[in-house]
């Protein structure tokens, strides 16, 4: 078999329990009962990061495909781009450089593959071009891919990075043999601190412990930054639940100290302009460091101007060194406010919900002086506008508006600020008549705006009426103007999001001068279900909400996060299908009149940590056709509704009195929903291995790094049984070829489910491809934490090929699966 590709990322143990990464957070005990070590006054020479530091670190692009030709390009493009004259500083190379093992002299020896000049001519060229070099340790025994750690040889790999001419730090916390108690966090992270002291060689130090013993409470006189979070992966639920995290802790902020949210994930294409540029915002709001994390030679210039918005760079480094404070969050619209030096203040105004919101603040609430007026500096379009008493936008939805702020006298030189706000029902293109979006226009300034008009803009093929007046001549201050629109999806337009950009002109002062604001709206595009009987899991939800954290597909609903609960379990019995909530719950979804029943096993999952019990009811337009009694922790019970001819479907749960606790979690496990003249499944799953024959027959594609198979019964999704798998340290793919091809041309992903045990573990995918089996590997890892089941799933579209090859699923030869570390069971190898 060729070579294989190295694994994006491996995992180590943390709390000599659990592989991790700087990233992944996971439970286990923590003693915080432990003082906190006191701020110590900051020698001379850690006068460092007194604004926050900005570079770039090559793991969220690369994981461990790092190489001294990828530091350096990276380093000659801040030059060329212009990113170096914008404030970015530091070339930071993360794990995996080094050899596994140390040198004769207990030294640790950079990877001469990777690194042929090695770290110190990395350096030397990175230092030439005027910036600074940043490396990778780990305060355990070995680095989260498994290389050599620094716990206990403090001194000697800070000499050593000394000597190599690194500027800044990364300290990472896997295999950390720790007792979980903040003493010893304080102990590891302080030997460091003074190992580096004792070199001499200024070096910025990042504290990386994930915010395991709150860091930010004694950390500010041991390193210059702390991670307060896991690890933020590229997608809009992980940004907008670390912002959630970070932005209580402004108070510990300031110069030479900062909390770390993670690095940037823009560029790396998991979420949208809009998301991209609130990542920015807060991340400069929250005066954080901005340490780039995507591929710099091929980013778009779209990218290219997020990153190096010199208006919302100077937020960030800003010499006063606060951090924003929440000012207020109504229902997820957040104000953030922070002082500047010279007296300004920048607002953002962060709609972290998914609907067009107006947002505003009181100017005198954010900390800026009375006046009749304020100046409104938008950092994103560039447009300077006058405001009242209250400074507002229109914020569409994950969007942020930042504005700098200030008092102003001659509030005339300047247009006034406009806002405009939306709302759109959801659009059914099989309907006819579309569906109604409503405008509304309102000036927040101190003067008239004169010849306003409003105008939509959606996607080719649309058609948008205004059924309203959509000007008017004059639009005085606090006068709304309300335009009701007719809007029509072409018919054949399928199900998902459609972005609308709703503008308005107008005029302003005499002689009257132009001005315009623009806003944009995700429209909602539903279409009936499929022939046949589907998992409701797959089709398009119209609106969905649970008492704590969102709706989850094929999960448990595990609290806050999207993705963080297990598979659903009712009364021992595990489901790989389903919605997970939290009861109150209710998901509606959009039918047409083209189904007739729905069946599902329903129950309060078996991860209820309090007492609890909820009832489930299924309405067919608002008609109650199923229903249970209310469930506590009883083994599952079925329903079956009988929803001939409804337009709209609503599963509802509902909270009984004798609950305890943030929400019940309550499962719809299995629900299949039957549509059209067909009985057959809408999407077939394919199983490639079942084990409920054995191991059937899975072999190991490198039997020399170890590993063993056996069949086991202690954890099955399907049948009767599962395989336990026992992985090196190094990990193992576990798979095997295929006499014949398999046809897979008509799936989508490949998917198997796990339970870990005391180790978490990592998976991915690989497939041989033709008759010359060509390894074809999954283009990213997954992390399953201890004790925990999921689902790990790969689109095929995920899955790459190397040079010369193309992925033909009809030609499928061996499906491997990669573990590492640990013993887990596995079962349902299959295609969907």
């Amino acid at each position: 078999m060729q070579r294989l590709r190295p694994m994006r990322r491996v995992f180590g143990v943390l709390l000599a329990l659990l592989a991790a990464s700087c990233s992944r957070t996971a439970p286990g005990p923590h003693n915080h009962s432990a003082p906190a070590a006191p701020a110590a006054a900051v020698p001379e020479k850690r006068e460092l990061a007194l604004t926050p530091p900005m570079g770039f670190n090559d793991w969220n692009a690369f994981g461990c495909d790092v190489s001294e030709k990828l530091i350096k390009e990276t380093a000659d493009f801040f030059v060329s781009s212009g990113l170096k004259d914008a404030g970015y500083t530091y070339v930071n190379i993360d794990d995996c450089w080094s050899l596994r093992e140390r040198g004769p002299d207990g030294k640790l020896v950079p990877d001469p593959v990777k690194f042929p000049s090695g770290i110190r001519g990395v350096a030397d060229h990175v230092h030439r071009l005027g910036l600074k070099l940043g490396i990778y340790g780990d305060a355990g025994t070995m680095t989260c891919a498994g290389y050599p750690g620094s716990l206990g040889k403090e001194k000697l790999d800070a000499q050593t990075w000394a000597d190599w001419g690194v500027d800044y730090l990364k300290y990472d916390n896997c295999y950390n043999q720790s007792d979980g108690s903040r003493a010893d966090y304080v102990r590891r992270y302080t030997a460091m601190r003074e190992a580096i002291d004792e070199t001499g060689r200024p070096m910025v130090y990042s504290i990386c412990e994930w915010g395991q013993s709150k860091p930010w409470e004694w950390a500010a006189g041991v390193g210059h930054l702390w991670r307060t979070t896991g690890d933020i992966s590229d997608n809009w639920s992980s940004l907008r639940s670390i912002i959630a995290i970070n932005a209580p802790l402004a108070r510990y902020a300031g110069p030479g100290h900062w909390n770390d949210p993670d690095m940037l994930e823009i560029g790396n294409g998991g979420m949208t302009p809009i998301e991209y540029r609130t990542h920015m915002s807060l991340w400069s709001m929250m005066a954080a460091p901005l340490i780039i994390g995507t591929d710099l030679r091929k980013a778009s210039p779209d990218t290219l101007a997020i990153l190096g918005n010199r208006e919302i760079i100077a937020i960030d480094q800003d010499p006063l060194g606060k951090q924003a404070a929440v000012v207020s969050d109504t229902a997820g619209r957040v104000v953030f406010a922070k002082p500047l030096s010279g007296g300004d203040v920048a607002v953002a105004l962060y709609n972290s919900t998914d609907a067009v919101a107006v947002i505003s603040v009181v100017a005198t609430d954010i900390g800026l002086p009375k006046a009749p007026a304020y100046r409104l500096n938008d950092l994103w379009s560039g447009v300077s506008t006058q405001a009242g008493s209250s400074l507002a936008a229109g914020v569409p939805a994950h969007g942020t508006v930042v504005y700098r702020a200030s008092a102003i006298e001659r509030p005339e030189a300047l247009p006034p600020s406009v806002s405009v706000a939306a709302a759109l029902g959801t659009l059914i293109p099989s309907v006819p008549g579309g569906a109604t979006l409503t405008t509304t226009a309102n000036n927040h300034g101190i003067a008239d705006a004169g010849a306003v008009a409003i105008a939509i803009r959606a996607p080719n093929g649309w058609v948008v009426k205004a059924l309203d007046a959509a000007d008017s001549a004059r639009l005085a201050p606090g006068t709304p103007l309300t335009t009701r629109w007719n809007v029509t999806a072409p018919a054949d337009t399928g199900p998902g999001s459609y972005p609308l950009t709703i503008a308005a002109k107008y005029g302003w002062g005499e002689p009257a001068k132009p001005a315009a604001i623009a806003t944009e709206l995700l429209a909602a595009v539903v279409v009936p279900p499929p022939d046949g009987v589907s998992h409701l899991s797959n089709l398009a939800v119209v609106s969905a909400a649970s008492a704590l954290g969102p709706v989850e597909r094929d999960m448990a609903n595990g609290a806050q996060p999207e993705g963080d609960g297990n598979l659903m379990t009712l009364g021992g019995i595990v489901y790989t299908r389903g919605l997970g909530t939290r009861a109150p719950s209710e998901i509606v979804y959009y039918l047409g009149g083209r189904c007739s029943a729905l069946s599902t096993d329903v129950g309060i999952d078996d991860e209820l940590t309090t007492s609890g019990a909820a009832s489930f009811k299924i309405l067919a337009d608002d008609k109650v056709v199923a229903q249970s009694a209310v469930r506590s922790e009883d083994p599952a019970r079925a329903l079956t509704a009988n929803v001939t001819g409804a337009k709209w479907l609503k599963l509802v749960t509902e909270l009984a009195g004798t609950s305890t606790g943030a929400g019940v979690p309550t499962d719809w496990a299995r629900p299949l929903l039957t549509c059209g003249k067909s009985t057959a499944p809408s999407s077939p799953e394919l199983a490639i291995f079942s084990f409920e024959s054995g191991s059937d027959p899975i072999t190991l594609s490198k039997p020399a790094a170890g590993g063993s198979v056996a069949p086991s019964t202690a954890f099955h999704t399907d049948g009767k049984g599962g395989l336990e798998v026992t992985s090196p340290a190094d990990g193992n793919w576990f798979g095997r070829s295929f006499p014949t091809p398999l046809d897979l041309s008509k799936k989508s992903r490949l998917a198997f489910d796990v339970k870990t045990g005391d180790l978490g573990t990592v998976g991915e995918f690989a497939v041989e491809v033709g008759p010359g089996k060509k390894w074809c590997q999954g283009g990213r890892w997954a992390w399953v934490n201890p004790k925990s089941t999921k689902t790990i799933r790969v689109d095929f579209k995920e899955i790459s090929c190397p040079a010369g090859a193309s992925l033909d699923q009809s030609q499928i030869r061996g499906v491997w699966v990669f573990l590492k570390n640990a013993t887990v069971v596995i079962d349902q190898v299959r295609a969907e």
